[in-house]
């Protein structure tokens, strides 16, 4: 089961120099008209870190989301 990650960005801290841009992967991050970084398809996160790591502002956290267990 693939797993999911949700992907939190504080705009106030965002200065959008793009690097999470340029570093991800799947490429699901973009830059606003605003200069701010935005995701465009959350699902599509492949929990690499590297937008986290890479942001120079501590803009950007990722975390594992757990899944809802559905007990019969």
């Amino acid at each position: 089961m693939k797993k999911k990650f949700k992907i939190t960005i504080d705009k106030k801290w965002c200065k959008g120099c793009a690097l999470c841009v340029n570093y991800c992967p799947p490429k699901i991050l973009y830059i606003d008209d605003d200069f701010k970084v935005h995701v465009s398809d959350e699902s599509q996160c492949l929990g690499c870190y590297l937008c986290e790591y890479r942001c120079p502002d501590f803009a950007i956290s990722v975390n594992e989301v757990e899944e809802e267990k559905i007990y019969k």
